[in-house]
């Protein structure tokens, strides 16, 4: 360099940033790996709780269930996490069947219903 202290100055500073993105970069490089293992453990958990609505639910009520997930997803999945427990727990002795499905659906769906009169 030329001896500048402004030139000094700025070399020291791009070396300081250079720095700091370099500790970024490997940061994120494991922060990427957690978010891999992260994701991999929720696709692993997912993955369960399906096996464990297949062997719970007959095709009916697992058809129920599908038109359900594409109308009211929220309500979905409140009857595949209470599905879950239920068989986690040993409670579920029989496959559920379709009608016992329209029963727990019912149960949880919360109830909606308004009146509109005219005057």
């Amino acid at each position: 360099m030329s001896g500048n202290p402004d030139d000094e100055r700025l070399e020291e500073l791009r070396q300081q940033k250079m720095q700091e993105l370099k500790e970024q970069a490997q940061e994120g490089g494991a922060g990427g790996e957690r978010a891999e293992a992260q994701q991999a453990a929720q696709e692993q958990a997912e993955a369960q709780k399906q096996a464990l609505l297949k062997q719970h639910l007959t095709d009916g009520a697992r058809q129920r269930l599908n038109a359900v997930q594409m109308s009211k997803p929220e309500v979905a999945d409140k009857v595949e996490q209470q599905v879950v427990a239920l068989a986690q727990s040993g409670r579920i002795q029989d496959r559920i069947d379709e009608d016992q499905m329209r029963k727990l659906l019912k149960e949880l769906t919360p109830d909606k219903s308004f009146d509109i009169r005219r005057r």
